[in-house]
């Protein structure tokens, strides 16, 4: 699939205008970046879907469709579709100083050096609750994370009556591997009552020692001010008083490189199983091919290096967070926002996302 990627992505970047490629085209070497990402509905960098045609939309999709599998595809377009349920949620009303808050066609694609070369280039893609990164040297993958996704709203009612659930996965089989916990095993993995608003990781480009959870309004490209910024703030403060987190809770579940929560090695056989299932909604999002390259890092005995840490409510509806970490995976996902109804989740390499120190190699391979 790599070669099916390539081929697509220098398609698409043969399509671009002279204008098209100053947005969308960034050196391999600017690393601020190349390693900056978001989550939230700001710019994220490069070419926007609104300032492409109809035949590159397609492009961009034949994209996305060679880097996923096929349910990892179909969940990235079913979350970009949402920005129309959640403009509807909000009103059809202007925010973020846009003419459309919530808009599908505000996507980015962002290349970092030339697709047409063979040695190290990337490629980015992201907006509101999708940003995926692809980094390749040689015509191979050698990295596909941060991979962020969310869905708001998390559940959205069909016809029937049905729901809509993107990462429902995500979320279920989470749910029932701690129910399958022992009282012993529940007393290691619940870490804290009292989950974060967001994940611990956020979007920095590396994860240090301590590191808590952002206020919403640092995640966003553009600083806000005025009306706009205090009602950030404002909602801000909403989120951490309806959870009553504290300063002591955000200690909790701060991010450590000793990892925090049971320790897979105190796990049944079958409970494993269970862990390696919930993985695979992670690590299964990239075609096969990627995703085998990130399997053969979790042998057995690497499976039971891994910890899993929970934070607040066990049963449906109650807001909740949870972690898996290993010596390079780091899985996140939390469900506060909205009710239990707006859910993040993101897998990174704690040594290799956006390809880790691939720049000291291409010095090194190039002078």
């Amino acid at each position: 699939m790599s070669r099916s990627m390539i081929d697509a992505a220098r398609e698409l970047f043969n399509s671009f205008d002279n204008a098209q490629r100053t947005r969308g085209l960034f050196d391999f070497t600017d690393i601020n970046e190349r390693k900056k990402w978001f989550y939230t509905p700001t710019n994220h960098g490069g070419l926007p879907l609104a300032e492409m045609s109809s035949r590159q939309h397609r492009m961009v999709h034949k994209l996305l469709a060679t880097a996923l599998s096929e349910g990892g595809y179909v969940t990235v377009s079913t979350i970009m579709g949402l920005e129309n349920v959640l403009d509807r949620l909000d009103g059809f009303v202007a925010e973020f100083e846009r003419e459309r808050g919530r808009d599908p066609l505000l996507y980015w694609i962002s290349f970092f050096g030339s697709p047409l070369d063979n040695g190290y280039w990337s490629w980015r893609f992201g907006g509101h609750h999708v940003s995926l990164h692809f980094t390749l040297n040689a015509g191979e993958i050698i990295s596909t994370t941060p991979c962020f996704l969310g869905a708001d709203p998390a559940n959205s009612l069909l016809l029937g009556p049905h729901l809509l659930r993107p990462l429902a996965a995500a979320e279920d089989l989470a749910r029932e591997f701690i129910h399958s916990l022992t009282a012993e095993q529940r007393i290691s993995a619940v870490v804290n009552t009292v989950p974060p608003t967001d994940i611990v990781g956020a979007n920095r480009s590396a994860l240090s020692e301590g590191d808590t959870a952002l206020p919403m309004s640092d995640i966003w490209r553009k600083q806000f001010d005025g009306a706009l910024g205090d009602a950030m703030q404002k909602i801000q403060m909403r989120a951490d008083a309806e959870l009553s987190i504290t300063a002591e809770d955000l200690r909790n579940l701060s991010f450590s490189r000793v990892p925090k929560g049971l320790s897979a090695h105190h796990l049944t056989n079958s409970q494993r199983g269970d862990l390696k299932e919930l993985l695979k909604v992670y690590l299964n999002r990239v075609s096969d091919d990627a995703a085998d390259r990130e399997w053969a890092k979790l042998s057995d005995d690497k499976i039971q290096e891994l910890s899993f840490l929970w934070a607040g409510g066990t049963e449906k509806g109650q807001p909740h967070y949870y972690r898996v970490q290993g010596t390079r995976l780091f899985v996140e996902y939390d469900n506060t926002q909205r009710g239990t109804n707006h859910i993040h989740t993101v897998w990174r390499d704690l040594e290799n996302d956006f390809g880790g120190d691939v720049l000291a190699n291409h010095y090194t391979n190039e002078h």
